[in-house]
Protein backbone atom coordinates (compact mmCIF):
# COMPACT_ATOMS: atom_id res chain seq x y z
CA UNK A 1 0.00 0.00 0.00
CA UNK A 2 1.33 3.73 -0.68
CA UNK A 3 -0.47 5.66 2.42
CA UNK A 4 -3.48 6.58 0.42
CA UNK A 5 -6.37 6.90 2.94
CA UNK A 6 -9.54 4.36 2.59
CA UNK A 7 -11.62 8.31 1.92
CA UNK A 8 -9.42 9.07 -0.83
CA UNK A 9 -9.33 5.70 -1.85
CA UNK A 10 -13.14 5.61 -2.28
CA UNK A 11 -13.00 8.58 -3.73
CA UNK A 12 -10.94 7.68 -6.42
CA UNK A 13 -13.34 4.42 -6.98
CA UNK A 14 -16.40 7.13 -7.74
CA UNK A 15 -13.81 9.07 -9.96
CA UNK A 16 -13.28 5.93 -11.78
CA UNK A 17 -16.92 4.50 -11.88
CA UNK A 18 -17.76 8.07 -13.54
CA UNK A 19 -15.30 8.22 -16.50
CA UNK A 20 -15.83 3.95 -17.06
CA UNK A 21 -19.59 2.57 -16.52
CA UNK A 22 -19.31 -0.98 -16.36
CA UNK A 23 -15.92 -1.48 -15.26
CA UNK A 24 -15.47 -4.91 -13.55
CA UNK A 25 -13.88 -5.39 -10.01
CA UNK A 26 -11.02 -6.36 -11.56
CA UNK A 27 -10.02 -3.07 -14.08
CA UNK A 28 -11.14 -1.11 -10.92
CA UNK A 29 -8.45 -2.75 -8.90
CA UNK A 30 -5.92 -2.28 -11.55
CA UNK A 31 -7.14 1.54 -11.72
CA UNK A 32 -6.56 1.88 -7.90
CA UNK A 33 -3.73 -0.19 -8.01
CA UNK A 34 -5.13 -2.80 -5.18
CA UNK A 35 -6.64 -5.99 -4.69
CA UNK A 36 -9.84 -7.46 -6.38
CA UNK A 37 -10.89 -7.95 -2.67
CA UNK A 38 -9.90 -4.12 -1.44
CA UNK A 39 -11.62 -3.07 -5.05
CA UNK A 40 -14.61 -4.31 -3.76
CA UNK A 41 -14.52 -2.66 -0.09
CA UNK A 42 -14.33 0.56 -1.61
CA UNK A 43 -17.73 0.04 -3.57
CA UNK A 44 -19.11 -0.76 -0.15
CA UNK A 45 -17.79 1.76 1.40
CA UNK A 46 -19.66 4.17 -1.36
CA UNK A 47 -22.96 2.13 -0.65
CA UNK A 48 -22.77 2.81 3.45
CA UNK A 49 -22.20 6.32 2.07
CA UNK A 50 -25.56 6.41 0.16
CA UNK A 51 -24.63 6.12 -3.18
CA UNK A 52 -26.36 3.93 -5.35
CA UNK A 53 -23.49 1.45 -6.85
CA UNK A 54 -25.33 -0.78 -9.13
CA UNK A 55 -23.64 -4.64 -10.03
CA UNK A 56 -24.45 -5.85 -13.47
CA UNK A 57 -23.72 -9.51 -14.49
CA UNK A 58 -22.98 -10.98 -17.84
CA UNK A 59 -20.32 -10.32 -20.68
CA UNK A 60 -21.70 -6.80 -20.81
CA UNK A 61 -21.68 -5.92 -16.69
CA UNK A 62 -19.56 -4.57 -14.24
CA UNK A 63 -20.17 -1.30 -11.61
CA UNK A 64 -22.22 1.84 -12.23
CA UNK A 65 -23.72 4.11 -11.01
CA UNK A 66 -27.36 4.48 -10.20
CA UNK A 67 -29.35 7.26 -12.08
CA UNK A 68 -30.24 10.48 -10.39
CA UNK A 69 -26.54 9.93 -8.00
CA UNK A 70 -25.73 13.67 -7.17
CA UNK A 71 -21.96 14.26 -7.17
CA UNK A 72 -19.39 15.75 -4.37
CA UNK A 73 -17.84 18.61 -5.15
CA UNK A 74 -14.53 18.43 -7.38
CA UNK A 75 -11.84 18.69 -5.21
CA UNK A 76 -8.62 20.26 -6.89
CA UNK A 77 -4.86 20.37 -5.89
CA UNK A 78 -3.16 23.68 -5.64
CA UNK A 79 -1.38 22.73 -9.13
CA UNK A 80 -4.29 22.14 -10.93
CA UNK A 81 -7.02 24.84 -9.82
CA UNK A 82 -3.75 27.69 -10.02
CA UNK A 83 -3.89 25.48 -13.70
CA UNK A 84 -7.36 26.22 -14.93
CA UNK A 85 -6.94 29.93 -13.59
CA UNK A 86 -3.83 30.20 -15.42
CA UNK A 87 -5.43 28.94 -18.97
CA UNK A 88 -8.56 31.02 -18.43
CA UNK A 89 -6.11 34.09 -17.91
CA UNK A 90 -4.37 33.07 -20.88
CA UNK A 91 -7.55 32.80 -23.65
CA UNK A 92 -10.17 35.56 -22.57
CA UNK A 93 -10.70 39.62 -22.53
CA UNK A 94 -12.77 39.47 -20.10
CA UNK A 95 -11.74 37.67 -16.78
CA UNK A 96 -11.98 40.61 -14.66
CA UNK A 97 -15.62 40.99 -15.38
CA UNK A 98 -18.10 39.67 -13.29
CA UNK A 99 -20.87 39.89 -16.17
CA UNK A 100 -19.21 37.62 -18.64
CA UNK A 101 -19.97 33.97 -18.34
CA UNK A 102 -16.41 33.00 -18.11
CA UNK A 103 -14.95 35.73 -15.86
CA UNK A 104 -17.80 34.93 -13.33
CA UNK A 105 -17.07 31.23 -13.39
CA UNK A 106 -13.34 32.15 -13.02
CA UNK A 107 -14.27 34.09 -9.78
CA UNK A 108 -16.06 31.12 -8.43
CA UNK A 109 -13.09 29.17 -8.83
CA UNK A 110 -11.01 31.39 -7.35
CA UNK A 111 -12.74 31.54 -4.32
CA UNK A 112 -12.92 28.31 -3.83
CA UNK A 113 -8.95 27.82 -3.89
CA UNK A 114 -6.86 27.44 -0.81
CA UNK A 115 -6.90 30.65 0.91
CA UNK A 116 -3.10 31.40 0.42
CA UNK A 117 -3.29 30.47 -3.43
CA UNK A 118 -6.92 31.96 -3.98
CA UNK A 119 -5.44 35.38 -2.76
CA UNK A 120 -2.56 35.18 -5.35
CA UNK A 121 -4.96 33.93 -7.92
CA UNK A 122 -7.69 36.49 -7.37
CA UNK A 123 -4.74 39.47 -7.74
CA UNK A 124 -4.26 37.91 -11.24
CA UNK A 125 -7.54 38.10 -12.14
CA UNK A 126 -7.45 41.99 -11.15
CA UNK A 127 -4.54 42.78 -12.68
CA UNK A 128 -4.57 40.58 -15.76
CA UNK A 129 -4.38 42.04 -19.62
CA UNK A 130 -5.22 39.14 -22.34
CA UNK A 131 -2.50 36.82 -22.70
CA UNK A 132 -1.68 36.77 -26.75
CA UNK A 133 -1.02 33.38 -28.05
CA UNK A 134 2.72 32.89 -27.82
CA UNK A 135 4.99 29.74 -26.52
CA UNK A 136 6.72 31.03 -23.46
CA UNK A 137 3.82 30.32 -20.91
CA UNK A 138 5.15 29.22 -17.70
CA UNK A 139 4.65 25.64 -16.45
CA UNK A 140 1.56 25.45 -13.68
CA UNK A 141 3.68 23.36 -11.29
CA UNK A 142 6.31 26.41 -11.28
CA UNK A 143 3.51 28.64 -11.15
CA UNK A 144 1.54 27.33 -8.18
CA UNK A 145 4.97 26.96 -6.23
CA UNK A 146 5.56 30.45 -6.66
CA UNK A 147 2.04 31.42 -5.97
CA UNK A 148 2.41 29.19 -2.53
CA UNK A 149 5.23 30.75 -1.14
CA UNK A 150 3.87 34.54 -2.15
CA UNK A 151 0.96 33.13 0.50
CA UNK A 152 3.15 32.25 2.97
CA UNK A 153 5.87 34.79 2.75
CA UNK A 154 8.96 32.54 2.67
CA UNK A 155 12.30 33.32 0.65
CA UNK A 156 12.35 31.31 -1.67
CA UNK A 157 15.55 29.94 -3.93
CA UNK A 158 14.69 30.00 -7.82
CA UNK A 159 16.88 28.93 -10.56
CA UNK A 160 16.33 31.35 -13.60
CA UNK A 161 17.43 31.22 -17.43
CA UNK A 162 18.15 35.04 -18.23
CA UNK A 163 17.23 36.09 -22.36
CA UNK A 164 20.79 35.48 -22.94
CA UNK A 165 21.14 31.91 -21.89
CA UNK A 166 22.65 32.61 -18.45
CA UNK A 167 21.17 30.20 -15.89
CA UNK A 168 21.58 31.79 -12.43
CA UNK A 169 20.35 30.80 -8.72
CA UNK A 170 19.49 33.22 -5.90
CA UNK A 171 17.57 33.88 -3.14
CA UNK A 172 14.39 36.64 -3.34
CA UNK A 173 11.67 37.44 -1.05
CA UNK A 174 8.42 36.74 -3.52
CA UNK A 175 5.99 39.83 -3.08
CA UNK A 176 3.43 38.84 -5.95
CA UNK A 177 2.63 36.73 -9.14
CA UNK A 178 1.07 39.44 -11.95
CA UNK A 179 -0.01 38.76 -15.31
CA UNK A 180 1.24 41.81 -17.65
CA UNK A 181 1.38 42.97 -20.90
CA UNK A 182 1.11 39.15 -22.14
CA UNK A 183 3.84 37.71 -19.85
CA UNK A 184 3.45 36.11 -16.41
CA UNK A 185 5.51 37.59 -13.79
CA UNK A 186 7.32 37.60 -10.22
CA UNK A 187 7.62 40.86 -8.27
CA UNK A 188 10.25 39.99 -5.27
CA UNK A 189 12.98 41.13 -3.47
CA UNK A 190 16.09 39.83 -4.72
CA UNK A 191 18.83 39.18 -2.07
CA UNK A 192 21.55 39.08 -4.33
CA UNK A 193 21.16 42.67 -5.43
CA UNK A 194 19.86 43.66 -2.10
CA UNK A 195 17.20 45.68 -4.69
CA UNK A 196 13.80 45.02 -5.99
CA UNK A 197 13.30 42.76 -9.12
CA UNK A 198 11.14 41.26 -11.69
CA UNK A 199 11.71 37.85 -13.35
CA UNK A 200 9.53 36.68 -16.36
CA UNK A 201 8.38 33.34 -15.17
CA UNK A 202 8.49 31.47 -17.79
CA UNK A 203 12.33 31.67 -17.20
CA UNK A 204 11.82 30.25 -14.16
CA UNK A 205 13.44 26.80 -14.00
CA UNK A 206 13.33 25.42 -10.22
CA UNK A 207 11.44 26.95 -7.13
CA UNK A 208 12.84 25.63 -3.48
CA UNK A 209 10.58 27.11 -0.97
CA UNK A 210 12.58 27.90 2.09
CA UNK A 211 11.02 28.45 6.22
CA UNK A 212 13.00 31.72 6.46
CA UNK A 213 10.03 34.44 6.84
CA UNK A 214 9.31 38.10 5.08
CA UNK A 215 6.70 40.97 5.07
CA UNK A 216 6.26 42.00 1.91
CA UNK A 217 5.51 46.19 2.07
CA UNK A 218 2.70 47.35 3.92
CA UNK A 219 -0.17 48.66 1.36
CA UNK A 220 2.18 46.70 -1.63
CA UNK A 221 0.76 47.57 -5.18
CA UNK A 222 2.12 44.70 -7.04
CA UNK A 223 1.00 46.18 -10.78
CA UNK A 224 2.60 49.44 -10.06
CA UNK A 225 5.84 48.11 -8.85
CA UNK A 226 6.09 45.66 -11.53
CA UNK A 227 5.93 48.50 -14.02
CA UNK A 228 8.46 50.57 -11.83
CA UNK A 229 10.33 47.59 -12.32
CA UNK A 230 9.97 46.05 -15.35
CA UNK A 231 13.54 47.69 -16.91
CA UNK A 232 15.68 47.69 -14.05
CA UNK A 233 18.65 45.89 -12.68
CA UNK A 234 19.95 43.64 -15.89
CA UNK A 235 23.50 44.32 -16.78
CA UNK A 236 23.73 47.04 -19.30
CA UNK A 237 22.51 50.47 -18.77
CA UNK A 238 20.52 51.59 -21.59
CA UNK A 239 19.50 55.51 -22.32
CA UNK A 240 17.70 56.60 -25.84
CA UNK A 241 16.52 59.64 -26.46
CA UNK A 242 13.42 59.93 -29.01
CA UNK A 243 12.71 62.42 -30.88
CA UNK A 244 8.82 62.69 -30.91
CA UNK A 245 6.84 63.50 -27.55
CA UNK A 246 5.98 61.36 -25.14
CA UNK A 247 2.30 60.80 -25.39
CA UNK A 248 2.98 59.64 -28.96
CA UNK A 249 5.92 57.09 -28.01
CA UNK A 250 4.25 55.70 -24.39
CA UNK A 251 1.73 53.56 -26.98
CA UNK A 252 4.94 52.10 -29.16
CA UNK A 253 7.11 51.71 -25.89
CA UNK A 254 7.56 47.95 -24.81
CA UNK A 255 8.06 48.32 -20.42
CA UNK A 256 11.00 45.93 -20.83
CA UNK A 257 12.65 49.12 -22.82
CA UNK A 258 12.68 51.50 -19.60
CA UNK A 259 11.10 54.15 -18.00
CA UNK A 260 9.82 57.18 -20.00
CA UNK A 261 10.64 60.45 -19.40
CA UNK A 262 9.68 63.89 -21.39
CA UNK A 263 12.39 66.15 -22.06
CA UNK A 264 10.67 68.56 -23.77
CA UNK A 265 7.75 69.07 -26.44
CA UNK A 266 9.41 67.41 -29.12
CA UNK A 267 11.59 65.11 -27.01
CA UNK A 268 11.48 62.59 -24.69
CA UNK A 269 13.75 59.92 -23.04
CA UNK A 270 13.76 56.39 -22.62
CA UNK A 271 16.05 55.05 -19.35
CA UNK A 272 16.51 51.44 -18.41
CA UNK A 273 19.04 48.46 -18.77
CA UNK A 274 18.71 45.28 -20.64
CA UNK A 275 20.32 41.55 -20.17
CA UNK A 276 20.88 41.18 -24.17
CA UNK A 277 21.58 44.58 -25.86
CA UNK A 278 21.07 42.72 -29.17
CA UNK A 279 17.58 41.94 -28.50
CA UNK A 280 17.05 45.67 -27.67
CA UNK A 281 18.57 47.36 -30.39
CA UNK A 282 17.25 44.70 -33.17
CA UNK A 283 13.90 43.95 -32.18
CA UNK A 284 12.34 46.75 -29.44
CA UNK A 285 14.46 49.77 -30.56
CA UNK A 286 14.10 48.94 -34.53
CA UNK A 287 10.42 48.61 -34.00
CA UNK A 288 10.06 52.38 -32.93
CA UNK A 289 8.52 54.26 -35.79
CA UNK A 290 10.72 57.51 -34.77
CA UNK A 291 14.25 58.83 -35.01
CA UNK A 292 16.50 58.13 -32.13
CA UNK A 293 19.68 58.97 -30.06
CA UNK A 294 21.44 55.89 -28.39
CA UNK A 295 23.15 57.30 -25.39
CA UNK A 296 24.23 54.52 -24.32
CA UNK A 297 25.29 52.62 -22.71
CA UNK A 298 28.07 51.29 -24.89
CA UNK A 299 26.73 47.66 -24.90
CA UNK A 300 23.38 48.91 -26.63
CA UNK A 301 25.61 51.16 -28.94
CA UNK A 302 27.71 48.67 -30.21
CA UNK A 303 24.69 46.41 -30.94
CA UNK A 304 22.88 48.81 -32.43
CA UNK A 305 26.26 49.79 -35.00
CA UNK A 306 25.84 46.16 -35.89
CA UNK A 307 22.51 46.09 -36.42
CA UNK A 308 22.93 48.70 -38.68
CA UNK A 309 25.79 47.45 -40.53
CA UNK A 310 23.88 44.40 -41.41
CA UNK A 311 21.21 46.27 -42.69
CA UNK A 312 23.23 48.31 -44.94
CA UNK A 313 25.43 45.31 -46.48
CA UNK A 314 22.21 44.56 -47.49
CA UNK A 315 21.67 47.51 -49.82
CA UNK A 316 24.81 46.64 -51.40
CA UNK A 317 24.44 46.56 -55.42
CA UNK A 318 25.23 42.38 -56.27
CA UNK A 319 28.19 42.11 -58.46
Amino acid sequence: MDGTSPTARALRTLEVLQERPGCTAGQLAERLGVSDRAARRYVAVLREAGIPVESVRGPYGGYRLGRGVRLPPLVFTATEALGLVMAVLDGRHAVADDDDPVGSGLAKLVRALPRQVGRQAAAMRAHAHAVPERGDRPEPAITSALVEAVGRQHTTRIGYRSAAGRSHTFEVDPWSVVVRHGRWYLLCFAHHADAVRTYRIDRVSTVEEGTRAFEAPEGLDPVAVLEEHLASGWEHETRVVVHAPADQVAPWLRPTMGRLEPLDEERCLVVGSTSNPAMYAGEWLAGLPFETTVEGGPELRAAVAAVAARLARSLRTPS
